[in-house]
């Protein structure tokens, strides 16, 4: 029984990968070969989607479903549309993307149903470390989430750890830095709530 709980001890736990490490919301070196070969496709999926043309819905459907970790059947998005992986993005059915969006999808980015992006809104899990020294190796991650039959008004930035409830608007150009209760209009820099929404 001893030599067997000596074994135990003496064998090495396996290694975790720098995508898990991602994943997980801990530092991790974003030049792994396997990370930069998932960025490398998704820009090439990005590329194609943005140089389709209107009448090319069944080649654009295509591509994003191969593009998103869920949603990618249903979702209505106007080119052009950038994001890092494209896998981390969880959509519920019939999210709309206006123009030049971009999600920085380095961690788990989930959207709830009917939910709309104005122009140029920009979602970010992607941080970096406080520390100088350390930023030069490594980042980190922090996921959102996006309740359903939620509103984002043009150029809202919405930034890392962020929660945002379903039925809420966020007003154009605010910067979504704390959650955000459902049911509320919400807007400014930093984001605030500024009333609930009622019937």
């Amino acid at each position: 029984m001893e030599c067997a709980d000596n074994h135990r001890e003496n064998t090495p736990l396996p290694t975790r990968s720098e995508r898990d490490k991602m994943l997980a919301g801990e530092l991790y070196y974003s030049l792994d070969p396997e990370l930069i070969a998932a960025r490398e496709r998704v820009r090439d999926l990005c590329f194609a989607f943005n140089a389709t043309r209107e009448s090319e819905a069944e080649t654009r459907r295509k591509l994003l479903v191969s593009m998103l970790g869920s949603g990618g059947d249903t979702v209505w998005m106007e080119p052009p549309f950038h994001c890092d992986y494209g896998t981390n993005i969880f959509l519920g059915e019939r999210v709309y993307f206006n123009f030049n969006c971009v999600v920085l999808d380095v961690c788990r980015v989930e959207v709830g149903d009917f939910t709309l992006f104005g122009p140029n809104v920009q979602i970010y899990t992607a941080t970096h470390p406080m520390n100088a020294s350390l930023r030069r190796k490594q980042e980190f991650a922090k996921p959102i989430v996006i309740g359903s039959d939620v509103w984002v008004g043009g150029g809202a930035i919405i930034c890392p750890g962020v929660t945002i409830g379903s039925r809420t608007v966020i007003g154009a150009g605010s910067v979504v830095t704390r959650n955000i209760p459902e049911g509320v209009m919400a807007a400014g820099n930093p984001c605030r709530v500024i009333r609930e929404i009622t019937e």
